[in-house]
This record gives C-alpha cells, sequence and structure tokens, in this order.
C-alpha cells in the first residue's frame, strides 16, 4: 500500500485523521523481516477504529474502506476539484495527474488485505469491508453526506480503468461540489485565539420549508422571487426581514436555504461578535461554485455598539466590490436595527425645522443598504386561529373548531400573545397532553 500512496500527486494532502498515512505505514512495517506481530496488530487496531469512527460520524455502511476512500476523494480541495467544482471537466494536462491519482485510487479501492490479516491472525478488514450499520437517528449524522458518499462509491467501486473513475468524481464534483460546501447547507463560523476562521457544518437544521409557514403569503413571495434571481444567477438584493417577534421571520429564511439547497445555495450564520470577520468570510467563499446567504438573526444594535459599521463596509462602499454570489439576510424586531435616541435628532436651524444629524443619518444608512425589506406584522385574531386550526390538522389533531379557538385563546393569553410561534407552541402543548 505504501507504493500506492507515496505515488499520489495532485491528493497528497491527506486527512488529518491520519488513516490513509497510518495505514501507509503499517504496510511499510508489515513488509520488514521478522516484523513485531503485537506492534503491528495495535497499529491495525488504532486505524480501525479511527475508520469506525468516521463511519459512525458520517453514516457509512457496506463497505467502510471504499466509503472512507470516496470521502476523501470529495472533500479533498485542491487546484483540479476545485477547478472542475467550477467549470466541469476540461482537457488540460492536469487531466493527467489526475488520471494517475485516480488509477492509485482505484488499487486502494480493491485492495486485499488478506495478506496482513493471515499474518497477524485477525478478520478486522474483512468485517470492515461488508459492515452493517445499526440504525442510528439521523440527528446523530448528516444523512446527505451519507447518501451521496455511498452512492458515488458504489459507482467507483464498479470503474474498469481510471477514466471511468475519472468521469464519476468529475461528474460529482460538477453536480455537487468539493470539501464541506458541496456536502452541506448551512454552516456557522467557529475562530480561535490565533487560529484562522473555520466553517463548522450545521448537520441538524430544521427541515422546514415555506409552506410549514402559515399566512404571510406576500412576504414569502417577496423573498422566493428575490432568492430564485440569486440562485439564477441574476441581480437580486440583501433582505432584511422585520416586524414583530415570532412571525415566522428566522423560519422563512430557513426554509428558502431548504428550498434552494439543491440549486446550490448554502447559509453562512455569523453572531454579531463576528463581524470584525465579515471580509475573511467573503475571502473563503467568493471563488466557490456556490450561492452563500450570509445570515444574521435577530440583528440589532446599541447606542454604544458600532459593529454595525463592519456590515456597512461589506455590504456597499468598501474598496472591494462585494462578490455576486454573496447576498446578506438579516432578521430583525427593529426596523432601523440601531436604537436612535433625541440626541441623534438635535440638529435644529433657524426655521425650526427638523433636520436629522449626521450621527443619525450615519445609523440610518445601514437599514438602506438592503434592497428588499420585509415587514412581518403579528396576526390578527381570526389569523391566529386559522394558524392554530391548520397546524393541529397538519399534526394529526381532530379537535372542534370552537373548543379549539377557545383554548388557543385561553393559551396565548397566557404565553405571550398572538403570533405564529405562539400557535405552534401551542400545537406542541396540544400533542404532549395526547393520550
Amino acid at each position: 500500500m505504501n507504493h500506492i500512496i507515496s505515488k499520489l500527486i495532485l491528493y497528497r494532502n491527506l486527512p488529518n485523521d491520519g488513516i490513509l498515512s497510518g495505514m501507509n505505514d503499517i504496510f511499510k512495517l508489515a513488509e520488514q523481516p521478522n516484523p513485531d506481530k503485537d506492534q503491528l496488530t495495535g497499529m491495525v487496531l488504532k486505524q480501525i477504529n479511527k475508520l469506525l469512527e468516521v463511519s459512525t460520524d458520517f453514516g457509512f455502511d457496506g463497505n467502510l474502506w471504499q466509503n472512507y476512500l470516496t470521502f476523501v476523494l470529495i472533500t479533498n480541495e485542491n487546484p483540479f476539484s476545485l477547478t472542475s467544482e467550477k467549470i466541469g471537466a476540461k482537457q488540460g494536462s492536469v487531466n493527467t495527474f489526475a488520471k494517475q491519482d485516480f488509477e492509485l485510487f482505484r488499487k486502494l479501492f480493491n485492495y486485499d488485505f488478506s495478506s496482513l490479516e493471515k499474518l497477524l491472525g485477525i478478520d478486522c478488514f474483512s468485517v470492515i469491508t461488508n459492515y452493517s450499520a445499526i440504525e442510528k437517528p439521523e440527528l446523530m449524522y448528516n444523512k446527505n453526506v451519507s447518501l451521496r458518499v455511498r452512492e458515488l462509491s458504489r459507482r467507483l467501486a464498479t470503474a474498469k480503468n481510471a477514466d471511468e473513475f475519472f468521469n464519476f468524481v468529475t461528474e460529482f464534483y460538477k453536480n455537487y461540489g468539493v470539501g464541506m460546501f458541496g456536502l452541506n447547507k448551512a454552516f456557522r463560523i467557529t475562530e480561535g485565539t490565533d487560529k484562522p476562521i473555520a466553517f463548522q457544518p450545521i448537520n441538524n437544521m430544521e427541515q422546514v420549508v415555506l409552506s410549514d409557514l402559515i399566512g404571510y403569503e406576500e412576504q414569502k413571495r417577496q423573498l422566493v422571487e428575490n432568492t430564485k434571481a440569486f440562485v439564477e444567477g441574476r441581480k437580486a438584493n440583501n433582505v432584511l426581514l422585520f416586524g414583530d417577534s415570532g412571525t415566522g421571520k428566522s423560519t422563512s429564511i430557513k426554509a428558502i436555504v431548504n428550498e434552494f439547497y439543491l440549486d446550490g445555495l448554502r447559509m453562512i450564520e455569523i453572531y454579531k461578535h463576528q463581524f470584525k470577520n465579515l471580509s475573511d468570510i467573503i475571502a473563503n467563499v467568493k471563488n466557490r461554485n456556490y450561492k452563500f446567504i450570509i445570515y444574521m438573526d435577530d440583528l440589532s444594535f446599541e447606542e454604544f455598539e458600532i459593529e454595525y459599521k463592519f456590515l456597512k463596509a461589506v455590504i456597499e462602499g468598501g474598496v472591494e466590490t462585494k462578490p455576486e454570489n454573496i447576498l446578506i439576510y438579516a432578521t430583525s424586531n427593529r426596523r432601523h436595527l440601531i436604537k436612535e435616541t433625541w440626541s441623534d435628532r438635535n440638529d435644529i436651524e433657524q426655521n425650526e425645522d427638523l433636520h436629522r444629524s449626521d450621527t443619525m443619518e450615519e445609523k440610518m444608512s445601514l437599514v438602506n443598504r438592503f434592497g428588499v425589506t420585509i415587514c412581518y406584522l403579528k396576526p390578527g385574531r381570526e389569523e391566529f386561529y386559522n394558524m392554530v386550526e391548520v397546524l393541529a390538522k397538519k399534526a394529526g389533531l381532530n379537535i372542534p373548531r370552537e373548543t379549539l379557538d377557545l383554548e388557543a385563546n385561553r393559551w396565548e393569553m397566557r404565553h405571550g400573545g398572538i403570533s405564529g410561534r405562539t400557535a405552534q407552541q401551542f400545537v406542541n402543548h396540544l400533542l404532549s397532553i395526547k393520550e
């Protein structure tokens, strides 16, 4: 095996988990005269343990070795894979190196571990190449990653030569991308003291769609219209969803990402204290073959906070033009985002007309940089009752409308007033006491 791995060119940057490097060391030692079998067995079991951990994290099944090699291929970001993601497989000298690497991976796919098992008296490789995983809840892993890895793994196992292997891999790159952005729909940002920012996939994003949000048809229409233009490569605007709490602003954005995910839409959620990293975030995604929504939930600023200046510079007005594959979607309970005081309005001319101060103009200009602003107001009482009725029917509850309205009215008076969130919480309550 070490003779195979050492010849890799484009895919030499092996994963940090060290499984391939560890296997390489194992076979180097096994080829030595009179190797220490106990030491070798320990090294093998260590790598098997790592492989099982990766397989559990990503829900692999069947041939775990081939699943893992496939995972390495579709997550390895190198000049060839990134170019294939962007423009597909094109004629070029780099294809020669790619096919050489893919022939090596094809050999790894079909590697015969029987001699090592016989030498050490173990059968762990036989087990992992015909593995039956325990069924587990989807929240424990990213189902999307699991399905795509297993599907591509099965195709690659049938490749008769490097050309077929090349076609299967580059087709995957073009259709789904490479690395974490190709396999996940939403991310958050992690940052260390002296470390660059990192993108952390969100595996358990709520599987909500726009039809789950009852009412607000005009608001949803505006959001879909803008997002559809964005993913289709047409001009689109940054969006601010503002209004009363519990009306579905955040739900709308999650739903829009779910509905346009297959069109290449991805979401990066950031918090106010991370606005200083906006330029770095954009630099990491601006050349990728995806459309990114940078999502800011419950956006607002107190009078003393200046983070909004970072946001203003990024949205519009910086030296570098904002890339066309990035938009900012934000939600807020405040129409103007930044708390405004009477001291901001103290510019009075002699004719006693009120003129906004420069301070106020600076603060208010942030809202103007969102080309689309969508208002979400609390529903009326009848709309609230309709929400409850629809949600109850979706949940399989068969309760007369009069009874449902009466109980919903009692519930909202004790739990935050009329809103879509209150309606959902009321239905959840009904489900919790259902016999």
